[in-house]
């Protein structure tokens, strides 16, 4: 008998580490809890690791946070993108990236 070949993710793809993964879904659950966000995504590939999140299951991601290794000597490896595409943030600090999006999670009360 023939044994399927297990499938076994690319040695040489991007992917978050734990500690990276723990920020961004610290950041994740805050806005979930505000009942901004409600699904995500992760995807790893040769040159990018991606974190998508979505407002609704069937939509186009909200935003992306990045991570690029190669541009880590030049602008950062870390960005945040958003829905249209621009570049919110890029920087070399994950936590500092993503202070982008923690100020649309401040808002007034009345």
């Amino acid at each position: 008998m023939n044994a399927p070949t297990p499938i076994r993710p690319a040695q040489d793809a991007v992917h978050f580490h734990r500690t990276e993964l723990q920020v961004i879904l610290s950041l994740y659950g805050r806005f979930v809890a505000a009942g901004e966000w409600r699904d995500y995504g992760i995807s790893s590939l040769r040159d990018v690791a991606i974190f998508s999140v979505f407002r609704r299951t069937a939509e186009q991601p909200m935003y992306r946070i990045e991570k690029r290794p190669k541009m880590a000597a030049k602008q950062g490896q870390y960005c945040v993108i958003g829905m249209d595409g621009r570049i919110l943030r890029r920087g070399h600090d994950l936590k500092t990236v993503l202070r982008v999006l923690e100020r649309k999670l401040i808002r007034a009360v009345e």
